[in-house]
Formats: structure tokens, C-alpha cells, sequence
């Protein structure tokens, strides 16, 4: 395996909120005069090297994916941080690497390293007539870094980034990886272990907590997903009076009696509402994504005037918004959301990968994220309307997206359907102040919620005990059970002490 030491010794994340000072950055890449498998079990043994390598200098590792994270989660102070980008090798697997006994449909799983994109798994998996599951809105993010942190859309009948994963290979210590799947969902045939020259590990509990662990169960070098057959997405946005009907929609995902949707009771894919609390009498934003058959005759997706596609959220456009006076706040918000949100009664169409296309990035944007259960959502946005009136006016909006529970162990999206409340606003010590606000008023009217990783969130242990319970317990012991005393130190950052989940 390539390693390139660079000599890097500070750190920006892709949004510009932070800077890290670190030992150095190594840029990872695969051998050219190997072929992809052994390339890829170089890269392996490379790794390994690392892992070495960190313990005898006392050396906190860390797996940065594309930096797309506000928290401090992919970096390390004072630590080596590894650039997976390159590692970025793509396999489909053979009936003979299949278990038997596996479910899925054998045709469809695909095998990549972890530097993969979003947007490069996409393109790949198009030109084979297949589809990731779901994404999230943005795409550049890597597989590892969006499965890691629990990266969501709002396919509200499916899931969460991690929940189309089904196995891992996990680089754990100098001298062992293993290969990591659920014992209740075999995937891999023993032929599939001895490729990869590693070691199989059937737990639930383990896989559970390994998919969603931020960087901190070792080194996740391989991903294995369930793909499905390659679908469009109809896509619309509409601007609907937030009436009691739109609220119950929200409350309880049923779509059977409304006759206010594009294609009336049909039960939607993807399911969004956006408020703009300084405009709300014209009504919410809400966008409906309907899954339809692939065809060739469709014109793929344009962006629209400012540059925003049908897939965009928030932040895609918030970062442009500037820090003006409270007395401006309202305009501006609203004149940037009326320019950048377009409502469609004729649909768009794309494939996912299309539709869900957004890498750029405009103006340094901070962004929050809660989840709470979906039918807390019309409580939980009037409560945001009202602190907004009393200790506002908040330089953002406020959306609202819906997932399926996941079932890993720290996955954020742990409600039966879970409600994503994302909070986008231009970087500013006002927002940051907007949001501590918010979680104690939540916290105050007893609201059951969890933070997003990968954003601006003010995780404490304490709030860990509250959010996940018996189930933090459970994902520190696991990291005890994969990684030996020496290779929990180097793969703990001060964030996860901070959060008490090292």
C-alpha cells in the first residue's frame, strides 16, 4: 500500500467550522502492479503497518473519510489521520463467495474499500443496472464516513445509510482483521473469508455496534452492501398550507386519505417538509419522491437557477445566507429560500445517484440534526416556532425528515420511525447559541431525542445515558470485545472521551 507522509500538521474540515492541529496527514493509495484483490489485501497488510507503527510511537490514529463531518469525529489532536479517499476499489461478488443460506438476492451485493464515494458507488452501480438503497442528501461523503456516522435521506420505509450493510471487514490490531456479519443473516461463504485472507466473525451484537462507531472499532477497510435494481425517483416540491392535515401526515406517515400530494394517496419514497418560519402563512415546502420502474427516455435532473437540484436540502443553500441583523434576518432568509427552492407541479425524474447529487459546498454553513419519534414532529415544530419568536430570529429554517429505525446499536434514527429535525444556519457564535437553547427546551418538555454524529451537537455523557441507555454500555463493551487495550488507545480521539464512549 501506497503511504505518502505529508507533513500536514493542522486540519480543515470540508465545511470550514474547524481546525485541528496534528502530527500528520498520510495519504493512502493502493499498489498500481497489483491486481484489485491484491492490491486490496496489501492495503490490508499496510494497514496493519499503521496500526504498528502508532502503538510503538504512542500515536492516536484516525480514518478520515471526505471531512464532510462538523464534529471533530473523523480527526485527531496530535495524531496521525489517514486519507482513505484513494482506497477506493470496487467488487462484485461471485455466487461461489455467497453463504447459501444468505436471503438476499446473490446478484446484487457489491464489495467496496471504504475511501468509496457515495457518488462513485452510484456511478458504478448504474452502468450495472443497480442502486444504492438510499443516500443522503449530499453524496460526497465516503461509504465508511456515511455508514459511520448513520447519514440518512428520508426514505422513511427503508432506513439510514448503515441499514443496507451487511458485512465489514475490520482491520481490529497489528496483527488480526476479521471479517464481520450478523450470525441471525449469514452473507459470505468461507471462500469469500479466504480471498480477503481473514478471519470470520458471525455476531450480532458486535456487527451492531461496529456499523455505526465513527472511526472507533479500528479500521474499516472493506463494506459489503445490498444493493437493488436500478429505480427513478418522480420528484416534486410543493408549497402546501401547514395545515392540520400536513401535520398529520407528518405525524403518522399515512398518506391514505390526502388528496393534496402530486399523485394523491400514493404511499411516498422519500417524504420532506421545510418551514420557514418567517413565511409560513404561503405555506410549507414539501418535497415527494414516488419510486418508479427504470426507463432511458427521461431527462435527467438540472439544477435550477441558483444553481439547486430537486435532491438539495438546506444546506445547500443556507451557507450563503450572512449573519445580518435580527432585523434583516427575516427577508434575507426568506429571499434566499423563494430563489433557491423551486416548486415543480410537472415532475422531475432521475436515479438516485441524480436526483441526490449535491458536493458543493456555499459559504461556511453550520448544520444541527435531531431525531425524536415522527409523531412528535408537529409538537416539536411548534415548540421551534415559538423559542424562535422568543429568543430569535434564527438565521436558518427548519426541515424535517423521516427514517425507519435502524438497528445499530448507536444509530441515531432509533425510533420506530424517526423524525430528523436538521437546523441549518451560516456559521456563527448566534446559531450555536440558537441550538444549546433548543436542546434545553426539548429536554425541558421531556422530548425524547438523539444527536446526529456527524454534526454540531453538544453530546454529553449524560445525554448519552439519556438517549441510548443500556445500549451505550452495550457498543463500549463491544469496542472492548474487538480491539485490545493498546488499540482502544489509538483509536480514541478526545471527542469520544468527551462523549464518554472511551
Amino acid at each position: 500500500m501506497k503511504v505518502i507522509k505529508t507533513g500536514v500538521s493542522s486540519w480543515e474540515n470540508r465545511h470550514e467550522t474547524f481546525i485541528e492541529q496534528i502530527k500528520d496527514l498520510y495519504e493512502l493509495g493502493n499498489e498500481d502492479n497489483l491486481d484489485a484483490l491484491d492490491s486490496y489485501n496489501d492495503a490490508t497488510k499496510g494497514l496493519q503497518n499503521l496500526i504498528k507503527e502508532a502503538i510503538e510511537t504512542d500515536t492516536p490514529l484516525r480514518s478520515l473519510g471526505a471531512g464532510w463531518s462538523w464534529t471533530k469525529i473523523a480527526t485527531v489532536k496530535d495524531g496521525v489521520m489517514l486519507d482513505t479517499k484513494p482506497l477506493n476499489t470496487r467488487f462484485t461478488v461471485a455466487e461461489t463467495a455467497v453463504n447459501p443460506a444468505y436471503a438476499g438476492n446473490k446478484d446484487q451485493l457489491l464489495f467496496a474499500q471504504s475511501g468509496n464515494g457515495i457518488w462513485e458507488l452510484g456511478a458504478f452501480l448504474k452502468n450495472r443496472g443497480l442502486s444504492l438503497k438510499t443516500s443522503g442528501a449530499s453524496n460526497g461523503q465516503t461509504i465508511a464516513g456515511a455508514m459511520g456516522t448513520g447519514t440518512h435521506g428520508s426514505a422513511f420505509d427503508f432506513g439510514a445509510v448503515p441499514d443496507f450493510v451487511v458485512g465489514l471487514h475490520i482491520v481490529v490490531s497489528p496483527d488480526r482483521h476479521i471479517w464481520l456479519e450478523r450470525a441471525s443473516a449469514p452473507v459470505v461463504a468461507q471462500r469469500f473469508v479466504d480471498l480477503l485472507q481473514t478471519e470470520l466473525v458471525q455476531d450480532d451484537e458486535l456487527f451492531n455496534a461496529a456499523v455505526v462507531s465513527f472511526g472507533s472499532f479500528g479500521i474499516i477497510h472493506g463494506v459489503l452492501m445490498e444493493t437493488e435494481p436500478l429505480f427513478l425517483l418522480e420528484t416534486y416540491v410543493q408549497r402546501l398550507p401547514y395545515d392540520a392535515e400536513l401535520q398529520g401526515m407528518m405525524e403518522t406517515l399515512d398518506f391514505s386519505n390526502t388528496i393534496k400530494l402530486p399523485c394523491g394517496n400514493e404511499r411516498p419514497f422519500h417524504f420532506s417538509v421545510l418551514l420557514n418560519p418567517y413565511d409560513l402563512d404561503k405555506g410549507a415546502f414539501v418535497t415527494t419522491m414516488y419510486k418508479r420502474a427504470y426507463r432511458t427516455n427521461y431527462q435527467p435532473p438540472v439544477d435550477n437557477a441558483a444553481g439547486i437540484g430537486p435532491g438539495d436540502d438546506a444546506a445547500s443553500f443556507i451557507g450563503t445566507i450572512t449573519d445580518a441583523i435580527p432585523a434583516l434576518i427575516p427577508v434575507v432568509v426568506t429571499k434566499v429560500l423563494n430563489t433557491s427552492m423551486t416548486t415543480n407541479t410537472d415532475p422531475h425524474f432521475g436515479t438516485l445517484g441524480e436526483i441526490f447529487s449535491n458536493t458543493t459546498l456555499r459559504g461556511k454553513l453550520l448544520s444541527s440534526a435531531i431525531g425524536f419519534p415522527a409523531e412528535l414532529s408537529p409538537k416539536v415544530a411548534d415548540l421551534m416556532l415559538k423559542i424562535n419568536k422568543d429568543i430569535g430570529p434564527f438565521s436558518g429554517v427548519f426541515s424535517f425528515r423521516f427514517v425507519k429505525q435502524t438497528k445499530a446499536t448507536l444509530g441515531f434514527t432509533r425510533f420506530g420511525h424517526t423524525c430528523i429535525m436538521e437546523l441549518d444556519a451560516p456559521l456563527s457564535d448566534k446559531a450555536y447559541n440558537f441550538y444549546t437553547q433548543v436542546w434545553l427546551m426539548l429536554e425541558h418538555e421531556n422530548i425524547p431525542f438523539t444527536f446526529h454524529w456527524g454534526k454540531a451537537n453538544e453530546v454529553t455523557p449524560e445525554r448519552i445515558q439519556r438517549m441510548y441507555g443500556e445500549a451505550a454500555t452495550r457498543w463500549i463493551n463491544a469496542r472492548k470485545t474487538l480491539l485490545n487495550a493498546d488499540c482502544q488507545k489509538v483509536f480514541t480521539n478526545q471527542i469520544t472521551q468527551q462523549w464518554g464512549l472511551a
